[in-house]
């Protein structure tokens, strides 16, 4: 019977990161995982290193989270990133004061930006609609979660964490405010005795196991599809600029293209309808870019949930806005010894990571800092290695299946 002195649920990017963060701080962790690693949300997205410009105009503050976040995951994940940079495209229908006044947002926040007429849009992307009237560069790119993931958790495990895959928690017991006990089923099959903290990670189902110890997480999930198609050669991301719809990005890998995507509120993350026109639509709309994306070979078509925070969603009005992330302390409910992380996105999940770890840190009494930002992921620069790790958690996702040796 284990009795870890962090136990961490959820072995998305966000759990994997904490896990890190902690273990790197000389914090004993256990990291536990229902299924294999990154086999939710962070495996199932679109894939988007964002840099900011997204969000620029709507939430500065959260655009310049993710430049700084962009730079630093290029800067320590080698292989788990790829450096294909970005454009924002105006088609002859977008409002172009929409697009004055996301460049401008994102000239104060601080992303490079470069704009140049449909022409030369069109020699960087000869597929490019024929009616792109101008298009901005900028420092998008690409992530590949299973690999990220993964060397994210061999680093924790290289510093004394436990990760165990295939462990999903049955059920927890609270005892003077504090949670005394969990149960964890699958490959585990064992008790946790007496965490001295635990920390909820796990994205759309923060709601469900919060509810385990007796806390209260108000989650508004939605449901995206991405659909990858054959077409080999698009270097750069594309991303429509205009308010945030269906179906306004492209997302390149190796001889492939993820389209994404749309956004519809779902009760259960893990029964949910998988609609046709969401595909349909999704295709037609990037088609509208890139237009010959419209008659390419699917290759797959998988949909992902959003880990949303219902009060935030509520207040900034839903889709398209930024998406921030949440830290609640359950001591607020009477649970001393727990905290969910909800919200955010892939590219700042080592951000939110270290936010946690600063709390857990801190009601544990350790004063060592964070040094994920500067110390490079295991085997960085060595994708078959990361390929190694990915295997070994049983961490393969959609997102990059034509990107990963499976």
């Amino acid at each position: 019977m284990e009795r870890p002195t962090v136990l961490v649920i959820g072995g998305g990017a966000t759990g994997a990161g904490i896990a890190r963060d902690l273990a790197r701080r000389g914090v004993d962790v256990t990291l536990v995982e229902r299924d294999g690693l990154a086999s939710g949300t962070s495996g199932r997205s679109h894939g988007l290193l964002h840099s900011g410009a997204r969000y620029a105009e709507a939430d500065g503050p959260e655009a310049r989270a993710c430049l700084e976040e962009n730079r630093t995951v290029r800067r320590i994940a080698g292989a788990c990133v790829r450096d294909t940079g970005g454009l924002f495209v105006e088609l002859e229908a977008d409002d172009p004061a929409y697009f004055d006044a996301k460049r401008a947002a994102c000239e104060d926040v601080g992303i490079p930006t470069r704009v140049v007429d449909g022409a030369a849009a069109r020699e960087a992307v000869p597929d490019l609609a024929a009616d792109v009237d101008r298009a901005m560069e900028v420092p998008d790119g690409v992530v590949v979660p299973s690999r990220l993931v993964a060397a994210n958790a061999v680093d924790a495990r290289d510093h004394g964490a436990r990760i165990r895959t295939h462990a999903p928690v049955i059920s927890m017991t609270v005892e003077d405010g504090r949670i005394a006990t969990v149960t964890l089923g699958g490959d585990a099959d064992a008790t946790l005795r007496r965490p001295d903290y635990v920390v909820n990670a796990t994205g759309p189902y923060a709601a469900r196991v919060a509810a385990m110890a007796g806390a209260d997480v108000e989650m508004r999930p939605t449901r995206g599809v991405m659909v990858s198609v054959e077409y080999p050669g698009l270097e750069p991301v594309l991303n429509r600029c205009r308010e945030p719809a269906d179906g306004d990005i492209v997302v390149p890998h190796d001889g492939e293209v993820v389209l994404g995507t749309t956004s519809v509120a779902v009760d259960d993350p893990d029964d949910y309808e998988r609609g046709d026109w969401e595909i349909a639509e999704t295709v037609r709309e990037c088609a509208a870019m890139l237009p010959p994306v419209a008659d390419a070979d699917r290759v797959r078509t998988w949909w992902g949930v959003r880990p949303l925070y219902e009060p935030d969603e509520a207040a900034r009005g839903g889709r398209g806005i930024s998406r921030g992330f949440r830290l609640l302390d359950h001591a607020d409910e009477g649970v001393e010894n727990c905290c969910s992380i909800v919200g955010g996105k892939l590219t700042t999940y080592r951000r939110m990571a270290e936010a946690t770890a600063d709390r857990v840190c801190e009601r544990l009494g350790v004063e060592t800092e964070c040094s994920t930002a500067d110390e490079r992921l295991p085997a960085a620069s060595d994708p078959e290695r990361l390929d190694g790790f990915v295997r070994e958690f049983d961490g393969q996702g959609p997102t990059d299946a034509d990107l990963v040796e499976s």
